[in-house]
């Protein structure tokens, strides 16, 4: 069944709203622990009351729904006649974990309300063909955006097999970069580096260019976060510039140190190949430049500080650059003590 086909139109009350609007919430647990797979979360009600919860909280642990029974049992509460409210289709096929459908059948469950159908090609539609043919009432489709915007790096994956590029850049007061009068150092608050941190936690890989390993020397580690997980860090260093005593080649962590003419659209074909979904281009304003013109950007966090640099360095980047690349402009956010400008692909 296609994916057109497995939605169907239903009018939801705000109580079954809000159901799905917790499985959301706890779904973000998952958020940087569960990749190659999606943040997922489930919520069973029964009566009009919420039981158990449950979501995917790491590779190769329980899936969401599996989660939410497990929750149940140990709740002491029966899960027969219930219903499951679940932000992604469950899955009908055996992987790290065995089929959810199997564990909603064996929980006794009635309902099924899905927010997103499930593109892998290993379920599109077959988990709620699955439950139907069993006899289950299967909907799908409530708050439906609110979780492809959830797990859209997932989504852009299993569509486009090429990970979703996030940009992060951060600018002064009148879009400068960088101060040539100081040496290289951070001008955003503690607040904002945090939120870098955790950005950087749900992202898959890392991409700067040269000059940022010759100007800061990063790390490109996730710190700053307990249990996480480290992503791998590309460096695109065309004229092989960077030393080998960089950091960011000597730290022991995953570096593809990459030299020569790097075509950025094999390079994200290769990504997607190792499943990686989610790339953060954190380079200055030249890398930045590269991917917007080759229209390969799904995303830009442009923070901004309220410092003004004295040698200020331009960055080029403005709402035109922006809308050229087909991007549309979205609610800020706030991280710290800054605001983030934020746009996403049209």
């Amino acid at each position: 069944m296609g994916e057109a086909e497995a939605t169907t139109v239903t009018m939801w009350s705000e109580g079954e709203a809000e159901f799905m609007r917790r499985a959301l919430e706890v779904a973000e647990r998952g958020q940087g622990r569960v990749s190659p797979n999606p943040p997922v979360g489930c919520v069973l009600v029964k009566d009009g009351v919420a039981i158990a919860e449950g979501w995917h909280d790491h590779l190769g642990g329980l899936h969401a729904e599996q989660m939410a029974i497990h929750d149940a049992e140990a709740r002491g509460v029966p899960t027969n006649g219930a219903t499951a409210y679940v932000t992604l289709e469950p899955c009908n096929h055996f992987g790290r974990t065995p089929p959810c459908t199997e564990s909603l059948l064996w929980a006794g469950i009635q309902r099924v309300v899905v927010a997103h159908p499930d593109p892998n090609p290993n379920v599109r539609g077959r988990g709620t063909d699955v439950l139907r043919e069993a006899g289950l009432e299967v909907e799908v489709g409530l708050l439906r955006s609110e979780a492809a915007m959830q797990m859209r790096s997932f989504l852009h994956w299993c569509h486009q097999r090429r990970p979703w590029v996030t940009v992060k850049v951060a600018v002064d007061a009148n879009g400068s970069v960088d101060d040539r009068s100081d040496v290289a150092g951070r001008f955003t608050s503690e607040g904002c580096l945090d939120e870098v941190h955790r950005l950087r936690q749900r992202c898959d890989a890392i991409l700067v260019g040269s000059e940022t390993v010759l100007r800061d020397n990063p790390s490109l580690t996730v710190r700053r976060v307990e249990h996480a997980r480290q992503p791998i860090r590309v460096v695109l260093d065309g004229r092989g510039r960077i030393e080998q005593q960089a950091t960011v080649l000597t730290d022991g962590g995953a570096t593809m140190h990459l030299t020569g003419d790097v075509d950025l659209e094999r390079l994200l074909d290769q990504l997607g190949d190792q499943e990686m979904q989610r790339l953060l281009v954190e380079g200055g304003p030249s890398t930045v430049h590269r991917f917007l013109e080759a229209g390969l950007v799904d995303e830009v966090l442009l923070v901004r500080s309220t410092v003004e640099h004295a040698d200020p360095v331009p960055s080029g980047l403005d709402d035109d650059a922006f809308r050229s690349a087909g991007l549309e402009q979205h609610e800020p956010q706030a991280w710290g003590e800054e605001r983030v400008d934020v746009w996403l692909r049209a």
